[in-house]
């Protein structure tokens, strides 16, 4: 009797140590879900100004769109271009491109992009330096970890604490295609 209720009590710390262990794993995929959410919308935006480098300096943004702007819903009646093109990327931060009973629930957690200029474009003769956008999504992270660096500014101070934020950003170089 005494040598059931030994191996039940082993079993018992096995199976909360293989419990502990699935809540690790859930918890890892939701975040890996969340950063290849992340990566389309990053890259969405970035190929946008690519599309539009004439009027790269359109996209600039004075603060975080997505989660808590109040953009439209409908960004059908904006001119096409960065209006549009901003308007839309908004909506998909917020998780329009997936509904599910009415809500969206198409992107990350609390989700936000900021597009800011790192270099302005200088067309000085000898000079020609391009313009360089560089474009960040930020998201709430389930786990704490490393706080994200300094220059990665998108969406600090609105997660509570910052090593709950996740961010990845990209740089945008747009060339002077008219410098002498």
């Amino acid at each position: 009797m005494i040598e059931i209720l030994v191996t039940i009590v082993i079993l018992a710390f096995g199976l909360l140590g293989l419990a502990g262990f699935l809540m690790q794993v859930q918890t890892t995929e939701w975040e890996s879900y969340q950063r290849a959410q992340a990566l389309n919308l990053l890259n969405d935006m970035v190929e946008r100004i690519n599309i539009n480098k004439a009027v790269a300096a359109n996209y600039v943004t004075t603060s975080p769109m997505g989660t808590g702007d109040t953009g439209p819903a409908d960004c059908s009646t904006l001119a096409i271009g960065a209006p549009r093109d901003l308007c839309e990327w908004s909506n998909k931060l917020k998780g329009s491109a997936e509904v599910k009973a009415g809500a969206n629930i198409g992107a990350m957690e609390g989700a936000r992009g900021c597009i800011t200029l790192v270099q302005a474009p200088n067309p000085t003769a000898g000079l020609c330096l391009p313009g360089i956008y560089q474009v960040s999504v930020a998201w709430q992270g389930r786990n704490q970890t490393v706080a994200p660096k300094a220059s990665l500014g998108c969406g600090k101070d609105l997660y509570g604490d910052d090593k709950a934020r996740r961010v990845i950003a990209q740089a945008v170089s747009v060339a002077m295609l008219t410098c002498n």
